[in-house]
Formats: C-alpha cells, sequence, structure tokens
C-alpha cells in the first residue's frame, strides 16, 4: 500500500468528471495522486496544505525547441523579399551557429522556468541541435541531450526528450545546407544516440523517436526508424513536423505524389502513439483521417501566427472527435492561456461564428479548450498527467484568486476568464509530482536561472 507523503486541500478543482469543491488530495512519496476526495467534511490533519486558490491539472507542452527562445523578439526587420518561415529560417541558423553546450543548458533553463511560471508541467523537448558549430560531434554523443535534460531537472518540469533525426535538406535528398550541419545524423548514428539516451537517463524522463519531416528524412529513414523503434517501449511516442507550409505540401506532392499528412496515414502506421506537429495545410478527408487515427494534431498557434503558416482545420479535425496538443515551438510565447485564445479566435475569425470550441452546447469555451490540450497533450508525451485522479503524477496549478480578471467568479467560469480576460498572470502556485516549483507567481529558483541566461544573451545579442 502506498504510504501517503502529502494532503492537499483545494477550495475547488477541475476534476476528470467537472468542478468539485472541497477537495483532498492525497500524494504520495513518489508524486503520484493515490487518491481524490470531492466534498470533503472530515478531520483535516495539521499536516494538509490548504491551497490558496482553485487547482487545475498542469497544462503539458508537446512542442518544443527551447535554444529558439532567446531568438524571440530578434527577426522583425523587413528583409529585401517577402519574409515568411523560410527567410525567418535562414536567421535562425546563423543563430543556434554561435550556441555552446552551456548556453543551450542555460537558455532552456530559463525557458523550463518561465514554462511552469506560465503553467506549463511539463514539456516535449523536439531537441535536433546534436553536434558542435562546425557539424562536427561532441566526444559524448549525447552532449546535448544531456544538457537537455539537466535542465529539466534543474528547472523540475516534467521531460519528454525527442532525439530527432534529419539527415537531408530536401525531397531530393541533397545534402545540409550549412545551416543544417549541426542537425545530422545517418540512422546508425542516430541509433547510438538514442541507445545513449535510453542507458543515461532516469526513468523519469520519457523517450521517444522524432523524425524531423518527410523532406528531412524521407521513405527510406521512416522504414529505417521502424526498425530502431523496437528497442524502446511499445509506446514510446512518435513526433513529425508535416504540413506547416504550404510549399512543404508541393514539394512532398512533387516527390511522393501525396500529402505530408496522407503519406503519413498510408505509410507510417500512424496511430495513437503519434503526434503531427502542425498539420496545418490538410485537406478536409486528411483531417477527417488523422483524428480517426487516434494521433494528436500538435497546435503551436503564437508560432503558427509569428511565421504566417496558416490556420489550423479545428472545425473538421475536432468535429471527427480529434485530439489536440498544445505547443509551444519557438516561443514566441510562453503562456498556455494565450495560446488557447489564440487558437478559438483564429477560428472565429475565419469562420465567423463565435465559441466553436464548446463541447457540448451550453459548455464553457475555456473549459473545453483546456481539457482538450490536457488530454491531447498527455497521449503526445506519454506521461501519466493531465488529469487529478488516482494514478496520475500531482502536476497542478493554483489560479490566482487575487488576479484582476479572475477575482470573483465562479469556479465553472475560472477557465473562459484566464483565458479571455485582458493578460494578466493568473497562475500563482505550481507544482510538479507534489513539489512546488513555483510559490506567489516565481519559480523556487528563478532569480539565479535567469542570471545565467542573462549572461547567454548578453554574450550571444550583445551589439546585434
Amino acid at each position: 500500500m502506498d504510504v501517503i507523503r502529502q494532503r492537499y486541500f483545494a477550495p475547488a478543482a477541475m476534476l476528470p468528471e467537472g468542478w468539485a469543491r472541497d477537495v483532498m488530495l492525497e500524494v504520495d512519496a513518489a508524486g503520484m495522486i493515490t487518491g481524490v476526495t470531492p466534498d470533503f467534511s472530515g478531520e483535516r490533519s495539521r499536516d494538509a496544505i490548504t491551497l490558496d486558490g482553485a487547482l487545475l491539472p498542469g497544462m503539458p507542452n508537446v512542442h518544443s525547441h527551447a535554444f529558439q527562445r532567446a531568438m524571440a523578439g530578434t527577426t522583425e526587420r523587413a528583409g529585401p523579399r517577402s519574409d515568411n518561415f523560410w527567410t525567418w529560417r535562414e536567421q535562425m541558423y546563423r543563430f543556434l551557429d554561435v550556441l555552446t553546450p552551456d548556453d543551450i543548458e542555460a537558455i532552456a533553463s530559463f525557458l523550463y522556468v518561465e514554462m511552469l511560471e506560465s503553467g506549463y508541467t511539463s514539456v516535449a523537448e523536439f531537441h535536433y541541435l546534436h553536434h558542435a558549430p562546425d557539424g562536427s560531434a561532441y566526444v559524448d554523443r549525447a552532449e546535448t541531450a544531456r544538457r537537455i535534460a539537466t535542465s529539466a531537472e534543474i528547472s523540475g518540469i516534467g521531460l519528454t526528450l525527442l532525439p530527432v533525426l534529419y539527415q537531408h535538406s530536401g525531397f531530393d535528398r541533397q545534402g545540409p545546407s550549412r545551416g543544417q550541419r549541426r542537425f545530422v545524423h545517418d540512422i546508425d548514428s542516430y541509433a547510438r544516440l538514442v541507445s545513449d539516451c535510453a542507458s543515461a537517463f532516469p526513468p523519469r524522463v520519457r523517450l521517444g523517436i522524432a523524425p524531423h519531416s518527410l523532406r528531412a528524412v524521407g521513405a527510406a529513414g521512416m522504414k529505417e526508424l521502424e526498425s530502431l523503434a523496437q528497442s524502446l517501449p511499445a509506446d514510446a511516442p512518435w513526433h513529425i513536423h508535416a504540413a506547416e507550409q504550404e510549399q512543404e505540401v508541393l514539394d512532398c506532392l512533387q516527390a511522393t505524389g501525396e500529402r505530408p499528412v496522407q503519406w503519413l496515414l498510408n505509410h507510417a502506421g500512424v496511430d495513437a502513439r503519434w503526434c503531427i506537429v502542425h498539420a496545418t495545410h490538410m485537406t478536409g478527408a486528411e483531417s477527417a483521417a488523422l483524428a480517426l487515427s487516434g494521433a494528436v494534431a500538435g497546435v503551436c498557434p503564437s508560432t503558427e501566427a509569428d511565421l504566417g503558416d496558416g490556420l489550423f482545420d479545428a472545425e473538421g479535425f475536432l468535429g471527427n472527435h480529434g485530439l489536440i496538443g498544445l505547443g509551444g515551438d519557438s516561443h514566441v510565447a510562453v503562456d498556455p492561456f494565450f495560446e488557447l485564445a489564440l487558437f478559438e479566435y483564429g477560428q472565429r475569425l475565419t469562420q465567423r461564428r463565435r465559441n466553436l470550441s464548446a463541447v457540448p452546447t451550453g459548455a464553457s469555451t475555456g473549459e473545453s479548450l483546456y481539457r482538450r490540450a490536457l488530454t491531447g497533450g498527455a497521449r503526445a508525451l506519454a506521461q501519466p498527467v493531465g488529469a487529478l485522479a488516482p494514478g496520475y503524477r500531482a502536476d497542478g496549478i493554483v489560479l490566482d484568486p487575487d488576479d484582476a480578471s479572475l477575482c470573483g467568479r465562479k469556479a465553472e467560469d475560472l477557465l473562459d476568464a484566464a483565458i479571455f480576460s485582458p493578460r494578466h498572470r493568473p497562475v500563482k502556485d505550481v507544482m510538479v509530482a507534489g513539489r512546488w516549483q513555483v510559490k506567489d507567481g516565481r519559480h523556487v529558483h528563478h532569480a539565479e536561472i535567469k542570471a545565467r541566461y542573462r549572461a547567454v544573451i548578453a554574450r550571444v545579442l550583445g551589439g546585434r
């Protein structure tokens, strides 16, 4: 029988079956929830901690390129030709060319602190910055992957690590460009990297497979990955960029005769283990088929807006009971509430209707969105998160009852206020695996982690 480590009493909590009052949460020494009692009226032992606000499950972040956090705000000057994803990518390549492993760790650590302070409690790191700036391998093949794992440990965030396979620069199988040389592995060196990560990282770090994209891996590489994946647990997640850009769709059609999502559905065995990141440019038939496959669509609203990618087909996908997860991607925003608002507002602008994500009729749009992202995010990360229930990790966020947008609200209205009210900081406290990482809106190690980040930024961006 589990030994209870701690009890938490919440005046209100969002449970799988709905909002409940006077909830007692029991957490064991491993940080797992062992008991949830709503309408608790018994004696509160002195070791029970009373939470100062409503309790929500922490939000998973399904897609992160941590190093890009340091680029935010540096790519907003117009170029000599029309700016788009491809011109932004060239600036990104120049930026990453100077980053050391120490820099990567410092940037990721601060990003993860920001994530926790905003309400994210776990993250899938889509990690492709493998090699030294000149493209040579580090003595330790997993050097930069270890730095990501260290950043998660320092910050306290839950981690699903996705080492990325990147083999060539396009569908024509040309060699990598100068800017891509830090990414590239052949299948043998990638297999050694995955093996090193599997043997070195603790069990709490989930490990998955991540072909970067069809243009960077191709049919042959995807087949090789199927064999490699047999060395990992059967439920190891698979993540891939697909159909983010219209040009990518056209190139895939020309090279394979099929669109990217169509190709994956027909040839890659897409199922509930998969997260298709972006999936922005799908036909109606693709949206329906992807939803029915059980795969998660990893939407990244602020990055997709920043890069001018386009809008996800939410109506077709969600209408077929598809699962979405919320990604930060390039981290031009680090705020799950803002991402959810942007997702809904994009649909309103195209459909010219309101409250499109609410299920069923009459339901709260904010709560519907939040619950969708919890369910899809937990599946995409393959972590026991996303619910306040026995058997789940005790990842929770306490909303600030003194926040101007939340004060005086009924529990059932809190998520509408948190998502659709003026920009604010609704998160007061955050726990991961039963450990408090954020108190009164600030990470317990915020100052020292930020100081290290500032030193990196001063060196990398100084004089720009």
